[in-house]
């Protein structure tokens, strides 16, 4: 393993996120603390409980899972994108670096983002609604699941896009509207039939109901289930990965 070349990779692109602080962590942050406001506060105060708790309290995992599904997508697949669209991916293609390499220094700095960006919006809930994480230990290990598994996703989206359009086209177009329809801002429970099953397709379901169950020790979906799921949607975006650069699809062209 080159601990020196995934040092590089990864101070890096950590460097890239103060460069652009306004957009990486205040512009999430801010869009976050709206949804509060107008879920939480206005909205939320006008409903019932839900789970035993109060509506704010109970779309904080959904909301967080908003914000860091779409960032995490998003730093990955720009940080691997860049480096093709400036034709820099040669220089890294003919280091002594492998494919682990480059995964822990890209992947592993999106990630660092991610999490930071979670503990940021986490207090920033604090500040809006007052909550108690039951399973901390699990919602830390469930979160970090999370954000490598989708920065993984972003960093194949970086690898195929050819052009700055369609590294926002999934996450725009697919993965925001399935998490508003994933039990963001509701339990499933609370859907009539068909509807109820129909939404069991959606894949974002599962993420949301297994952090709201370390959050709050209740949730929709089995937590084990959640957690497979989730694994194994990371180890299938590795073998891809791994495939990429094995192949030398969308690198050498």
């Amino acid at each position: 393993m080159n601990w020196t070349a995934v040092r590089a990779l990864y101070m890096f692109e950590l460097a890239r996120t103060w460069r652009t602080l306004f957009q990486s962590i205040l512009t999430p942050v801010l869009t976050t603390s709206l949804y509060f406001v107008v879920f939480g506060s206005a909205i939320g105060s006008r409903m019932e409980t839900i789970g035993g708790g109060s509506y704010g309290a109970f779309i904080i995992p959904g909301l967080m899972l908003l914000t860091i599904l779409s960032e995490s997508i998003a730093n990955a697949s720009f940080g691997i994108y860049l480096p093709r669209f400036t034709g820099t991916i040669y220089e890294l293609l003919s280091a002594p670096v492998g494919v682990a390499e480059t995964l822990l220094g890209y992947v592993g700095a999106a990630a660092t983002k991610s999490v930071i960006l979670a503990l940021i919006i986490l207090g920033t809930a604090r500040c809006f609604v007052p909550f108690e994480i039951v399973h901390p230990f699990w919602a830390a290990g469930f979160l970090l699941l999370i954000a490598v598994s989708f920065c993984l996703f972003g960093f194949i989206l970086g690898l195929w896009a050819d052009g700055f359009e369609k590294l926002q086209v999934v996450p725009l177009m697919v993965v925001t509207p399935l998490t508003f329809l994933g039990g963001t801002f509701y339990s499933i429970d609370m859907l009539p039939e068909p509807w109820r099953t129909i939404t069991l397709f959606n894949p974002i379901v599962y993420l949301v109901s297994g952090l709201r169950w370390a959050f709050y020790g209740t949730a929709d979906i089995n937590i084990a289930v959640s957690a497979g799921l989730t694994l194994a949607f990371m180890a299938a975006c590795i073998v891809a990965i791994a495939w990429i650069f094995r192949t030398g699809y969308r690198l050498r062209t």
